[in-house]
């Protein structure tokens, strides 16, 4: 019995050696297996932080975006709004100008018919020393009919300037010697006179031109439309062959007016007759 109990004792003595062993390697193993399992957890916990950070950026990036839309969409709307009042504004303007454009030619074509009534001067003449460019003695003229009630010099200006820049030479004529008949002191009278004598000129009617041209010089004598009366004399002149007429004038307008855009003009048409001459 003794001997049996010692064999067991050993044989336990012999095997407890092994299982030792083999439960040391097993927990060796677990122990590794526990830390791979940490360091994957930490490597799986780094990655979803920074998938964290990722989707936090993100975020504030659709948010920022977003606000951006929404800023862009309420500036567009901004715009918008404003484009449409703006057309509303200009289409009141184009509706009132409309009306006011037809107002305006009923009033012409009304000062028109009233002009075409009246009995209309005869072209003037030159009268006076024909180697003058400026000599001209106005004959006297009957007293105006008085001009019809509502029209002011600025109708009566709009209503000849209208026929004088359409063409209509003839309408353009009576229309202004009907302004400087009722507005004979008006600041643009020598005008009127002159773009009678222009009116003339380009109907080719150039002896009637030189009258109105010379009107220009000796009855406004101040007005700015001198220099280019003066300048139109010459033109008139060439046209009828009277090079020598047509160069009085030019000098004329060079040596009263030598700043004036007309003299300019002259001294080209002086430079040309010369040429010819020679």
């Amino acid at each position: 019995m003794k001997f049996r109990f010692s064999t067991l004792i050993l044989a336990g003595a012999l095997v407890t050696p092994g299982l030792a062993e083999a439960a040391d390697k097993t927990h060796q193993q677990m122990m590794a297996e526990i830390r791979m399992l940490q360091e994957q957890n930490a490597q799986i916990m780094q990655t979803l932080g920074g998938l964290a950070d990722t989707l936090k950026t993100m975020t504030a990036k659709i948010d920022e975006s977003t606000g951006a839309t929404r800023k862009g969409f309420a500036d567009q709307g901004l715009v918008i709004n404003g484009i449409a009042d703006s057309m509303r504004v200009l289409r009141e303007k184009s509706d009132d100008t409309n009306v006011r454009l037809a107002t305006m030619t009923q009033e012409i074509e009304s000062l028109r018919q009233a002009i075409q009534s009246m009995p209309a001067p005869a072209p003037p003449q030159p009268v006076g020393d024909p180697t003058d460019p400026a000599a001209v003695v106005t004959p006297p003229t009957a007293p105006a009919p008085p001009a019809p009630s509502g029209v002011s010099p600025g109708k009566a200006w709009d209503a000849a300037w209208n026929d004088y820049t359409s063409g209509q030479y003839d309408l353009a004529i009576q229309g202004f010697e009907f302004y400087l008949r009722n507005f004979p002191t008006s600041p643009r009278a020598g005008e009127a006179q002159l773009n009678i004598g222009n009116s003339y000129y380009l109907s080719g009617q150039f002896k009637e031109a030189i009258a109105a041209f010379q009107q220009v010089v000796t009855g406004y004598a101040g007005s700015p439309a001198v220099p280019q009366a003066y300048f139109k004399l010459g033109q008139s002149y060439e046209a009828l062959k009277q090079p020598d007429l047509a160069r009085r004038a030019y000098e004329t307008v060079i040596k009263e007016h030598p700043g004036s855009p007309d003299a300019t003009l002259a001294k080209q048409r002086l430079d040309s007759l010369n040429k010819k001459q020679n």
